[in-house]
Parts: structure tokens; sequence; C-alpha cells
């Protein structure tokens, strides 16, 4: 099997540092090998991005690692993981608490990431590497106790193995029948959401009635909606009885409350656009594909055609989405009516009111497209010019 060797230099132990590049720089020299070596200034980054040491660390080197894989179409990243490094996450993440996944441990395969040497303690690895005259470097940061997980190493771990001598065999089958567990409870989540949640676009809807049947109702809701960031379980419940128009936001999507609906929807897709388009005949494209032509007379009317008296678009023609305080004067009505209003009475959720577009001639709305017309604009037995707007999607 081929393979190359890349190895992080974070500097911040000086010459030690180097000497470890130097190490695996000769190694792969030895066994004939590409390597790539990254020098990190990661004091700098810690400080600049408010992230601990290890934490940055984490980040440079698989973001590096990320961009290795991209550039030489590598498939799989193998690192160096063993089996006392799986006891330690799990205790760390037991003494921060932690749900099922957080007591699985290290997954031995992820997407682009293999583990092989899990299946092995530390002890039977430097026994191997003793028994073929293998060399090596110790990191001597490992050795400092002011990190949490060399205190779990170096303080706790020794005195578990003291209670049981197969401590760490014994956790591994622990954690197998726990992985074994989160499988069967992915698999059930997956079935709910399959049930649940209704795709309509980039919006996902999901019954409040449905979800508020399941008890306890906290641990279905997290089972869920975790995978899209949310963290604030308390809200996240509360919200199935909050009035409509409700939302909380994780750090990637919203949820928001409807009248019957859940909807959860990406926080990119929500941002107001504008696009300007000129009175003349054409085709529109962006944000939605729309023919304007020039008639004689009026002809089929739908929800998807609109004639109006081209004299009266005074100012250069816009397509928007709602914007508050909007008002209109509804066709075939007497007076101004809020759009808010409007939206009310059409029963119109949060996200179709945000995703409705709307036709305007500088502020005044000219159509709420495929909704309803604004009279200023009307086509009337003196109108010379008639402009005829079809959407064609």
């Amino acid at each position: 099997m081929d393979f190359a060797i890349a190895h992080c230099n974070f500097q911040l132990r000086g010459v030690e540092s180097d000497m470890d590049a130097f190490f695996v720089e000769d190694l792969a020299r030895k066994i004939n090998k590409k390597i790539f070596i990254k020098d990190f200034d990661t004091i700098n980054y810690i400080n600049q991005n408010k992230v601990s040491l290890q934490l940055g660390a984490r980040e440079l080197r698989y973001r590096w690692f990320d961009e290795l894989m991209k550039a030489n179409k590598v498939k799989t990243l193998v690192t160096a993981h063993q089996a006392d490094d799986n006891l330690e996450t799990f205790i760390i993440n037991l003494s921060r608490g932690t749900g099922l996944k957080g007591l699985t441990g290290i997954p031995a395969k992820t997407t682009g990431i293999s583990r092989p040497l899990l299946i092995f303690s530390r002890a039977q690895i430097l026994e191997y590497a003793e028994d073929n005259s293998l060399s090596w470097r110790e990191d001597q940061s490992n050795l400092e106790t002011k990190y949490l997980r060399n205190k779990i190493r170096y303080r706790v771990i020794p005195r578990l193995k003291e209670l049981h001598p197969g401590f760490l065999n014994n956790f591994e089958n622990t954690r197998k029948n726990l992985e074994e567990s989160a499988g069967l409870l992915a698999d059930y989540v997956a079935d709910l959401r399959k049930n649940l949640f209704e795709q309509e676009g980039d919006v996902i809807k999901v019954s409040v009635n449905s979800l508020l049947g399941f008890k306890p109702l906290k641990p279905y809701m997290h089972a869920l909606f975790h995978p899209y960031g949310f963290r604030e379980w308390n809200d996240v419940v509360n919200l199935l009885s909050a009035q409509s128009g409700k939302e909380i936001r994780s750090h990637s999507h919203r949820l928001i409350k409807g009248r019957a609906y859940l909807f959860l929807q990406p926080l990119s897709s929500s941002s107001a656009i504008e696009y300007e388009l000129e009175a003349v005949p054409g085709m529109v494209t962006e944000p939605l594909k729309m023919k304007i032509e020039e008639v004689d007379s009026i002809g089929e009317h739908s929800k998807k055609i609109l004639y109006v008296d081209k004299e009266t678009l005074n100012h250069k023609l816009n397509i928007r989405n709602w914007q508050k305080g909007d008002y209109f004067y509804p066709f075939g009505m007497k007076g101004k009516k809020k759009v808010s209003k409007f939206f009310k009475d059409q029963k119109m959720n949060l996200i179709s009111k945000e995703k409705q577009w709307f036709l305007c001639s500088g502020d005044a709305i000219v159509w709420i497209i495929g909704r309803r017309a604004d009279d200023r604009f009307r086509v009337t037995p003196e109108t010379k010019n008639i402009l005829k707007f079809t959407v064609t999607e």
C-alpha cells in the first residue's frame, strides 16, 4: 500500500520541536516515502482566535490535513490513536457531561479518517517497538499534568488499572456495547426523521402535534434536532408551546414555530435580496423566471400573469423580499392594507412570508407575485401601453 507522511511542527518546544521534525524527515528518507512538513505559528493562532492551545493545534493540523488530501487526491488520513486514547476520551467526556455518543469514544473510521491502532494499547505498541528495535521520540509536553488529558493519563487511569488488571479490556467491551446501542438508536431516529420531516425546498417542516406525542419529550427533541447545531434543549422544547412566529437559532440553522408545524431552515437561505430590472420586453431569470412583453389588450388571467399600465411605472422596477412596514392597495379594493395583515389573512407562515417575492416600482408594490396585484397600476380604459408579466416557473 502506498502512503505519504505528514508532520506538524507547532513550534511550541523550541529545539525539541525541530528535532521531532528532523526525526520524521529522516524516517521518511529511510523508507523512501514522500513527506510533508508544516510549521505553524501556533501561539499567534490561539491568541487571535481565543481558543485553548490543544483546540488551536487540533484546528490547525486537521485544516492542513484536509488541504493536503484535496491537493494530492488522498482518500484516507491514518492517525495513530490507540486504546488508551479512547479510554482517556471516555473519561474526559464523562467528566464534562455527555450523552450516549460521547461515551462511545473515538470511532475507528469516519469519513476520510482511519484509526487502525485503536485495538492496541499503548503498552502493546511500546512492546512491539522494543521487540523490533524501532526508535521513537517522546513529546515532553505529554508529561505535563497541567492538561486535563495528561492528568487523567497519569493520575486517574493507573488507579483504575490497579483496581482491575483487565480494566482496559473491560472498558473496550463496554465501549463496544455502547457503540452498538448508539447504532440502534441512530437507526430508530433516522426512521423517525423519515416519517416526521417533510422537505419543501430548503425548509423542513415537522408537525407540532406529532412531536408533542413523544414522552419524555426532551430526549426526542435532542435526538431529532441536535445534528442541526441546537444545544439549548429547554428552549427547543418550549418552542412547541410558543406563539407562532417565535424562533431559536443555532450556528447554522433556525427553528421557527408555526401554527401547526416547526420549520427548520439553514440560516444562509433567509437573507434579503433585491434584483433590479427594466420595464421593457424581455426575460427575467433571477430570482425567478418571468417574461415581460408589451401587449395590445388584456387576455387570460391567472395567478402567474399580471397586466399593468406601463405609464404608472414611474420608477425603476425591482423584485425583492418583504420588508416590515410594507403596504399596498389591493386590486379591486379601496384604501391601503399592510402586507403583514394580508399575510395573516392568507394564513402564511414565517418561511412563506420570507420567500414571497414582490414586484415593485421604486418603493411601491406592484404585485405580490402570484397572490395579489396593486390597484394603482391596473389597466383602465384610458391605458395606452400595457405590460404583461408572466411567471414561467
